[in-house]
């Protein structure tokens, strides 16, 4: 016979994110049939600030309330025509509660009911199943092949939209690959990050942190970004490209003019004596703003992969430019690793169009971005299954929340951006893999 775990209660409410922003937080309650034993399962939903145009819709009141950015109109939904619909389900059957989601929605992008009310209730209810059966929750998700701690991503320098300084891309990070645990992996980072804050600080430099705790001084471009990484790693003890590698998120779809088909990249003048000096143009209009063509891009990663230890790229062009990515992936699909962020949005519709076409070849994961659990563990597997990597990610706005930390370990996906190793909704998920890594 089997196992029956009813729910019984589901409870949404407004809660703050990191940014100080309004997002959901949900509760589900269900009760064993054979033993009346109640289990209750709570989880948030971040929100991101580069949000790319094919994501699921994250709903919002647009009322003066919050700025507009109230979400009582979501906490509604979850309250009334999402509870009445799963009230009495099994709770262990995420497919088939996941799926009741999306059909009660009937949107393709999560535009009626929000994507943030579904992945409230979605995750909530992983989690509860998880308790109720006094499970680890990588465990119940991943089964017993969940065995693979993830490389951490850790953004240490901030730009782009997460952070208001002149560096045009959005993030830069460092992957300690030497590392033989995850212990050691978070242990290197943490140290390599405050020498780089005693780096800054010794020359003047900014060292408040971003939206991703990684700090936000002014640099003139990303190889300039680089260099100062490779002080850092050099001051703690250690060696670039054998015990730490690098990392960026380009972010290109926010940089990427439609009008004249180039990336504009206000922070990198012309005047200014940058590691990628040869590799700009100036604006027709000579305001030295630089200007780079798609194919200006992919050079431009080129040299950065031969210069650094650049092992991963993400985002590097237009969530549209598909022949644009074709190239990239052409170039460099050997020598790094080419993350799809607003290009794929987890939808498994966008991923399989990138595999048809050779673009890419690794996928961010960002639960929100499609709505559900069951959805974005589909685009892990299709991901995987043909190849690709997965990365786990979180988004600029967060919460204490350490759901991502067991799911990717659950689906063993090797790697995870949650920030730097700094502010308490970045650590929440770094602490938590250590408590993972004591059972692995």
């Amino acid at each position: 016979m089997s196992l029956t775990i009813k729910i019984i209660d589901v409870h949404g409410r407004e809660i703050l994110d990191s940014r100080g922003n309004p997002t959901v937080e949900v509760e589900v309650t269900a009760q064993t049939e054979t033993t009346g034993k109640k289990s209750v399962g709570r989880e948030s939903v971040p929100s991101g600030a580069s949000t790319g145009r094919f994501e699921a819709i994250e709903l919002r009141d647009g009322v003066e309330r919050y700025f507009g950015l109230g979400v009582e109109k979501v906490v509604e939904h979850i309250n009334t025509r999402i509870r009445q619909e799963i009230l009495g389900m099994n709770v262990l059957d995420q497919v088939k509660i996941d799926r009741k989601l999306v059909e009660l929605d009937g949107t393709d992008n999560k535009g009626n009911l929000g994507a943030n009310a579904l992945l409230g209730v979605s995750l909530a209810c992983a989690r509860c199943a998880s308790t109720a059966l006094d499970m680890p929750l990588y465990r119940y998700i991943g089964g017993i092949n969940a065995k693979r701690w993830p490389m951490p991503m850790m953004n240490v320098i901030n730009g782009g939209v997460h952070a208001k300084n002149s560096l045009d891309f959005q993030e830069f990070m460092i992957v300690p690959v030497g590392a033989d645990s995850f212990p050691d992996a978070l242990r290197m980072g943490a140290e390599v990050y405050h020498s780089l804050r005693q780096i800054l600080h010794e020359e003047g430099k900014l060292t408040a942190v971003g939206d991703e705790g990684g700090f936000a001084p002014d640099f003139g471009s990303a190889g300039e970004v680089f260099d100062y990484l490779s002080r850092a790693v050099e001051k703690a003890g250690y060696q670039t490209g054998k015990d730490f590698a690098f990392a960026m998120d380009a972010a290109a779809s926010e940089l990427y003019d439609k009008e004249d088909g180039m990336y504009h990249f206000p922070g990198e003048s012309e005047e200014k004596n940058t590691p990628e000096r040869n590799l700009r143009r100036p604006d027709t209009e000579g305001n030295g703003v630089v200007l780079r063509s798609s194919g200006e891009m992919i050079l431009l990663y080129e040299e950065l992969v031969t210069k650094y230890p650049l092992i991963s790229i993400e985002d590097g062009l237009d969530e549209d430019d598909w022949e644009g990515w074709q190239e990239l992936t052409r170039r460099l699909g050997q020598k790094a690793m080419l993350v799809g962020d607003d290009l794929f949005v987890t939808n498994t519709k966008r991923i399989h169009c990138g595999i048809d076409l050779k673009a890419a070849n690794a996928v961010l994961i960002k639960v929100n971005q499609i709505g559900t659990l069951t959805e974005a563990m589909d685009a892990i597997e299709l991901a995987q299954t043909n190849g690709y990597h997965a990365v786990i990610s979180h988004r600029s706005g967060e919460t204490e929340d350490a759901f991502i930390a067991d799911l990717a370990v659950a689906v063993n996906a090797g790697w995870i951006k949650t920030g730097a190793p700094c502010r308490g909704e970045r650590t929440a998920k770094y602490n938590q893999l250590l408590r993972i890594a004591e059972s692995l």
